[in-house]
């Protein structure tokens, strides 16, 4: 039997994608338009300062291409705060012209291993305290311009299989995928989080990032990693750009 990896858990991740009924839209009139941009700027205002919970982070993005037109991503320490959140831009008005492409419920995820090696402690309650596992699993969303998302799995077929290789092997392959992202660290914040048993795919990838051209050379490079290579299994990818509250009408318009 392959040895499971421990991992710590942080706050609860929802990625949620909604496209606007732009016909619907643009057939509003200009007052009623402007009283509900305003009231969405409120609800956006509200996330971005997480004053539905003790703790969090959210943000929004405008999303290139037909897949979806904006990204609300929301961290909060609970499940339950996260489905109040979904639920409190629902209940705008705003909502009404959107319908939500896709949707990724995930938690911050941190490998014990990497925990051990990064922390600078061997006991679990005290490597919890560290700054790095704490930022990994309570972390703040990046001010950034550009954001890309994309879920994966680790392959378990018959040849390649992920959950059959050793512990030791599996260890070498991530530090060789880790050493890959660290070239990026001054252009690329990254965010990893699990959803094993929490939606259809294991995990999901967050990457913040001062330009768009390094998010394609460092998911480029990283394709080369043997880890990647031999067991990487990818889903749609979404790219877009940082909206600001103040920024929201015009981008709406």
């Amino acid at each position: 039997m392959a040895e499971v990896p421990g991992t710590l858990e942080g706050w609860f991740a929802l990625h949620d994608f909604r496209k606007l009924d732009w016909a619907r839209w643009k057939a509003v009139g200009a007052q009623e338009k402007a009283a509900i941009l305003e009231e969405a700027v409120a609800f956006l205002n509200n996330a971005e300062k997480a004053a539905d919970a003790p703790e969090g982070s959210s943000a929004c993005y405008a999303i290139v291409g037909h897949k979806s037109d904006l990204m609300f991503l929301h961290l909060r320490p609970t499940l339950e705060q996260l489905g109040a959140i979904e639920r409190a831009f629902n209940q705008t008005r705003l909502a009404d012209f959107t319908t939500q492409t896709y949707s990724y419920v995930s938690v911050t995820e941190l490998s014990l291993y990497e925990a051990y090696a990064r922390g600078g402690s061997e006991d679990a309650a005290e490597l919890a305290k560290s700054p790095f596992v704490q930022k990994r699993l309570k972390p703040q969303i990046p001010d950034m311009p550009y954001i890309c998302f994309y879920p994966m799995n680790k392959k378990r077929g018959e040849v390649q299989n992920w959950y059959a290789a050793g512990m030791e092997e599996r260890r070498l392959m991530m530090r060789e995928h880790a050493t890959t992202g660290r070239k990026y660290h001054d252009q690329i914040t990254q965010m990893i989080t699990g959803s094993t048993g929490l939606d259809d795919w294991e995990w999901g990838v967050t990457l913040f990032a001062v330009d768009a051209l390094p998010i394609k050379k460092l998911v480029y490079e990283m394709r080369f990693d043997e880890v990647t290579a031999k067991y990487g299994e990818f889903g749609e990818f979404q790219v877009g750009t940082r909206v600001t509250p103040a920024k929201l009408p015009e981008i709406l318009g």
